[in-house]
């Protein structure tokens, strides 16, 4: 039978996971201004630069590898900030059962604070994909035409 003492090893290494989730998250919001600033970059004259080369091969290459890093950051910072959310939730409850309701609101502050960041990264993600991937779309378009 599963009691308290065999499930506490299990309570520990997960308390563990949460300062690299949050470590993680923080690291994602700043690869997103990284990549943000790397799309302006590709818009404003890294493209068209790239389509004077004329290597259609290479352009492809490129926008295959940082269309995946924009699906990544679009997908694992919401999952970071899922885990990083829920992970304090349970000591907190367990303090609210001990009478100790500021432990609580400091786990849900943790919390909310995580799932903020895991959202800020992931839509940053999100929107540099989309972009990315018409602004690479149209360009290769233009290379074939041609």
């Amino acid at each position: 039978m599963i009691n308290s003492v065999s499930l506490s090893w299990l309570h520990e290494a997960v308390t563990w996971l949460l300062a690299p989730a949050l470590f993680a998250l923080v690291v994602a919001c700043a690869i997103a201004a990284v990549e943000a600033g790397i799309a302006v970059g590709e818009r404003f004259s890294g493209l068209s630069r790239l389509a004077a080369g004329g290597d259609l091969l290479h352009l492809q290459t490129l926008a295959r590898h940082r269309l995946e890093r924009a699906d990544l950051l679009a997908r694992i910072p919401p999952m970071l900030g899922l885990m990083a959310t829920i992970i304090p939730l349970g000591p907190g409850l367990a303090a609210l059962g001990q009478g100790d309701p500021a432990q609580l609101a400091a786990a849900v502050t943790v919390a909310f604070d995580a799932t903020v960041l895991g959202l800020v990264a992931g839509i940053a993600g999100l929107v540099i994909g989309k972009l990315r991937r018409r602004w690479y779309e149209e360009v290769l378009e233009r290379m074939e035409a041609a």
